[in-house]
């Protein structure tokens, strides 16, 4: 086994600590890789929370993990020592089934194996990425690209391909009218994103105070949604939406601003329930989607993209002892826009 220093949580409601867990040892096609920086997602809070249903403690979270491989099993072909790659938010699949077999392991039929809060092919319980050290199938790694550096990389495996995958496959581009609901950290990368892919960018905030960071980072408008004025001015008019937040949101008003055959797409994941009027839909001809993070090839093409268009989130580096207070941050949206974790100072 390879023992590796992590930073773990014990309960919904007690502090990381610094601990070792184990690391199997390399199976022929697992690749070694010495973490150097890893993202801290709104996913890792609320599970380490507690807040998606029953976790098994101690939890290390994780899953926006930028590295260098160290060692390859025998049987490797991807990967050498030495190259720069990423793990996201799954670390296996079945492999067999339609959707793995069509590169979307993310919606496999039997289950993906998260990155963390899981149990892997070997019957273990998974850990996340505040770590120094994972072992992980050469088929769940990508490549990064040597003009993306590694503490920018990382929050591209989630926070990056969760806003790609769905603007990606709804055809954000030109001519196409796409708004981003919330500026945080998926938001940002969903306004950057879309705005290389061409399209007509909106930006919906409860308000303006990032106005100008919106405006940076591409986007054509701002508008703040606690003015009533807003879901005037914009009533169907929107081709796409990209709602981004984890908080309960009039769903409703929201469809409102689509066009004919226009459609809301969800990627945050608010605890409770969202409340859909079906007249919302049915006048229009709206759709009302999710999506959730991408497949293993449209994960390395996000981040090929990313490199094309000189596209990196915003970041914020912080050491291991910061996370507490990191995650109290994030959660009074005050992080512009990712906290990333130097894995040096576990």
């Amino acid at each position: 086994m390879i023992t590796a220093k992590a930073r773990a949580v014990d309960g919904p409601d007690q502090a990381f600590r610094s601990a070792e867990i184990n690391r199997r040892d390399l199976d022929t096609t697992d690749v070694l890789i010495e973490i150097k920086f890893a993202g801290i997602c709104h996913s890792d809070i609320h599970t380490a929370h507690g807040e998606w249903g029953p976790v098994n403690y101690p939890l290390v979270p994780g899953h926006e993990i930028a590295g260098i491989v160290t060692e390859v099993g025998s049987g490797v072909t991807k990967y050498k020592v030495g190259d720069r790659v990423g793990v996201g938010c799954m670390v296996d699949s079945c492999g067999e089934c339609e959707n793995c077999i069509k590169g979307e392991e993310q919606y496999c039929l039997k289950g993906n194996i998260p990155t963390y809060a899981g149990v892997d092919k070997y019957g273990e319980p998974t850990q996340g990425g505040y770590s120094t050290h994972i072992v992980v199938t050469e088929d769940f790694v990508v490549r990064i690209p040597d003009n993306i550096e590694l503490d920018a990389a990382a929050p591209l495996l989630c926070a990056g391909i969760t806003t790609y995958s769905p603007l990606h496959h709804w055809g954000a581009g030109p001519g196409k009218k796409v708004a981003v609901v919330g500026m945080g950290g998926l938001g940002h990368m969903a306004v950057k994103i879309a705005h290389a892919m061409g399209a007509e960018v909106t930006v919906l905030s409860q308000s303006l105070s990032k106005k100008q960071d919106g405006l940076q980072f591409g986007a054509d408008h701002y508008y703040a949604t606690s003015d009533p004025e807003t879901f005037e001015k914009l009533a169907g008019s929107l081709d796409l939406i990209i709602n981004t937040v984890s908080a309960s949101i009039d769903i409703n008003a929201y469809f409102s601003l689509l066009k004919l055959d226009g459609t809301l797409v969800n990627v945050g994941a608010p605890p409770e329930p969202l409340p859909v009027n079906a007249f919302s839909l049915i006048g229009h001809r709206r759709s009302f989607a999710g999506s959730m993070i991408g497949g293993i090839r449209e994960t390395q093409e996000m981040l090929d993209f990313c490199a094309e268009h000189d596209i990196v989130p915003s970041i914020e580096v912080i050491s291991a002892d910061q996370i507490d207070e990191a995650y109290k941050r994030v959660l009074a949206s005050d992080v512009k826009y990712r906290f990333v974790i130097d894995t040096s100072t576990i």
